[in-house]
């Protein structure tokens, strides 16, 4: 069963835009946005299980240069 998360995203100074667009084309990442208030970005990720999509957090959306923290929000259907 396929699991969907809302990733909250901090990006180091100066680097929004760029890190945003790299976001963006993770594979896993369906869509990705610069947003304002606490956090910079946003962004829709999803796995097959929570494995993939852990996998797709930690090996991937943070290891975006720029990405310097997340928070991760399992979607409850």
């Amino acid at each position: 069963m396929a699991v969907t998360a809302v990733v909250l995203l901090k990006f180091a100074p100066g680097k929004t835009r760029q890190a945003i667009q790299r976001v963006g084309r993770v594979k896993g990442v369906r869509e990705a946005h610069i947003i304002t208030g606490p956090y910079d970005g946003i962004c829709m990720a999803s796995g097959k299980d929570m494995q993939a999509l852990g996998t797709v957090v930690i090996s991937k959306i943070q290891r975006v240069n720029g990405v310097v923290d997340t928070l991760t929000c399992l979607v409850v259907v």
